[in-house]
């Protein structure tokens, strides 16, 4: 089993935000394959089907941002899962609008969600990490990730998304360092 965790804020006020890019590849995934609608499990937004006889969890923690590894480690202590079977897919500032990056562990940066599952789980997890691109100045980094894609992105994310549905299956059924090369160049 794979679970595939989407990094995002609960809310509305969220939905369409650069912080929440995780919660949107992970819709897009889960319309993608046919997955069954989301229920309410693991403080999050849970959805399971089968890719390439693989099981494979969807969800999207409603801890908000900065709480997101007790939804994560809920859910691995039920399935009885490794870090290694963890993909966290989040907005990534250091790269550019698009860029998709791959990787096994590592830091977490200046990320809060990150920092949050590497308390509660380790940072041996895959990282799907989603260009979002940065602000240029430090100071202006929380408004940055808190605000809506522009119309201008719109072209991009939409292609980014798309892309990372249809290649998602490759995920599952591929080992992992494969994608990595894949998705890194």
């Amino acid at each position: 089993m794979l679970l595939c965790v989407g990094l995002g804020n609960p809310g509305q006020q969220y939905l369409m935000t650069r912080h929440n890019i995780g919660f949107m590849a992970i819709d897009a995934i889960g319309c993608s394959y046919d997955f069954p609608s989301f229920k309410k499990k693991f403080q999050g937004e849970y959805s399971e089907h089968k890719i390439n006889d693989t099981a494979v969890g969807l969800l999207k923690p409603q801890t908000f941002m900065n709480l997101s590894g007790a939804s994560v480690q809920s859910a691995m202590a039920f399935y009885k899962l490794k870090s290694e079977q963890v993909i966290v897919i989040h907005d990534d500032l250091d790269l550019v609008p698009g860029q998709i990056k791959v990787k096994l562990g590592g830091g977490a940066g200046r990320h809060n969600g990150l920092k949050s599952i590497d308390q509660s789980i380790g940072n041996n997890y895959w990282r799907l990490r989603l260009g979002i691109g940065h602000p240029g100045d430090r100071h202006l980094v929380t408004p940055h990730v808190l605000s809506a894609f522009p119309s201008t992105d719109h072209e991009w994310l939409t292609t980014l998304l798309q892309s990372l549905a249809e290649q998602f299956t490759h995920l599952v059924s591929e080992k992992p360092d494969v994608w990595v090369k894949r998705f890194t160049p």
